[in-house]
């Protein structure tokens, strides 16, 4: 960088104005002088240069967040370590067992029912997604991108990113389509209504909907914390219209239409991940082929079954499903109804059973439209992403390969991420008002390994004149020393 212009002399005890401040940006590499800050160097006129690494909205929340993505691997796995180090201890079994078992046991039919316990066993998953998300990333799946001779550290962590959600959702996508297909409502979309209202479960279809749900809770998390993308806001609507559904349908004892839309929704996230990790190794013939079987796949789960269940929720719920509410347990919980819901608790007989076990549950044309709304209002991102899809399948036939331009890339799309920005100013000296015989020239003279020059006989000298004028002026007060 050019030399910066001299700066004012200071004086013992005043301040110098401002220095301007100058940014350059260079590109990333492992150079030593393109470490991060602070390096410095000497100017002509003896003012220090600090060069420092320029931090963006550097608040609070985002040191907070920082610490978090950096520590994010070990920060889980202690929490891990430390509640099976609980559970060794027998009194605090009955309380540890709770986040990793499945709560609500019933011996008498072998099925599980549902309650607040469960928050245990979600919050337990959640901690174990951000660790094995972090942890395979880091040690797994950056490695082998490296060794595929990846360098730039953009294509490196989109890579890990996308060869994480294809073993997410390869590994859910089979497990749902195995309760699926050993299910009543194998290819019986009337099947899915039946046996309504029933609070118990399978241990499976359990463990299904809570991982499930503790996914999408762990993905606003990461979208919040890491980089943000082009469509944040889309992704997370996305992520909260999801996370209500699931939920919605686990309390409302619909996880088997949750299961059916699961499968649905998740199949086409299998070949998308695939495909932009075979474009990140370098196969792009490979890639684009990937590409349209995902299109095809989008097109017929996305817009096609997935309004299939829609109509479904539409038209068979009043057919199938009785009018009224029913109160209790799951073993009385049919013969308790149905009967109106209560006139003095208006809509919030509604959201009731988001959180008693044993209260309110009701059916209505009014709850129909809740969830048909959120199914629908998915619908609706989904084909504002098939819109860019488009886009990015006419790219390929055009002969320019296939690219997502959805959410690969961050916010601002002229920012690279190999490059960064630093911050050049002139160091400030420490102000302290000092007399000039107070400084401990011996002691100086004894660390920088001066040499006192031989005096002349005849001469007049005054003993350590000339170090203290050079000591002097190394903190900016030359000019005041004759």
């Amino acid at each position: 960088a050019p030399a910066p212009a001299p700066a004012p002399a200071l004086s013992p005890t005043g301040a110098a104005p401002a220095a301007p401040v100058r940014r350059l940006k260079r590109q990333y590499s492992n150079k030593k002088e393109t470490m991060n800050g602070p390096l410095y160097m000497q100017a002509s006129n003896n003012a220090v240069i600090v060069r420092r690494l320029k931090r963006e909205g550097n608040s609070p929340l985002k040191q907070l967040t920082r610490w978090f993505v950096e520590n994010q691997i070990g920060l889980s796995f202690n929490l891990l370590a430390l509640l099976f180090l609980a559970h060794g201890m027998p009194k605090a079994r009955a309380h540890t067992a709770k986040y990793f078992t499945l709560s609500y046991y019933s011996p008498t039919n072998g099925k599980y029912g549902l309650g607040f316990d469960d928050a245990h066993l979600i919050l337990f998953c959640v901690v174990l997604f951000t660790g094995l998300r972090a942890a395979t990333m880091e040690y797994v799946l950056a490695p082998f991108a490296k060794h595929w001779g990846m360098a730039k550290r953009k294509d490196i962590t989109r890579f890990s990113e996308q060869a994480w959600l294809l073993i997410y959702y390869t590994v859910f996508w089979s497990l749902g389509l195995y309760i699926y297909c050993n299910s009543t409502y194998f290819l019986n979309l009337a099947e899915i209504w039946a046996d309504w209202p029933n609070r118990e479960i399978s241990g499976i279809m359990k463990g299904y909907m809570l991982a499930q749900l503790a996914f999408w809770l762990q993905q606003v998390l990461v979208i919040n914390i890491e980089e943000r993308r082009k469509d944040h806001w889309q992704m997370f609507t996305h992520h909260i219209i999801t996370i209500c559904l699931i939920y919605g349908s686990y309390r409302y004892s619909h996880t088997r239409v949750g299961n059916v839309i699961l499968v649905v929704m998740d199949v086409v996230d299998i070949f998308l991940p695939f495909a932009k990790c075979l474009k990140y190794l370098g196969f792009t013939t490979l890639c684009d082929i990937m590409f349209g079987v995902f299109m095809v796949s989008w097109v017929a789960a996305r817009h096609v079954l997935y309004m299939i269940v829609c109509y479904s929720v539409w038209a068979h719920i009043p057919v199938y499903l009785p009018v009224g509410c029913f109160t209790g347990p799951s073993a009385t919980l049919k013969a308790s109804g149905p009967f109106d819901p209560p006139p003095n608790k208006r809509l919030l007989y509604i959201l009731e059973p988001l959180w008693s076990s044993e209260g309110l549950i009701c059916f209505n044309p009014t709850v129909t439209w809740v969830f048909l709304s959120m199914l629908l209002a998915l619908q609706a991102l989904t084909i504002m992403w098939f819109s860019l899809i488009v886009r990015v399948a006419i790219k390929v036939l055009r002969g320019d390969g296939a690219e997502d331009s959805r959410s690969d890339d961050e916010g601002d799309e002229l920012e690279d991420d190999d490059e960064e920005e630093f911050v050049y100013e002139e160091a400030q000296p420490l102000e302290q008002d000092v007399g000039v015989d107070e400084i401990d020239l011996k002691s100086w003279e004894r660390r920088a390994g001066v040499k006192r020059p031989a005096t002349a006989a005849t001469g007049v000298s005054l003993p350590g004149h000339s170090d203290r004028k050079e000591l002097l002026g190394r903190i900016g007060c030359e000019k005041h020393v004759d």
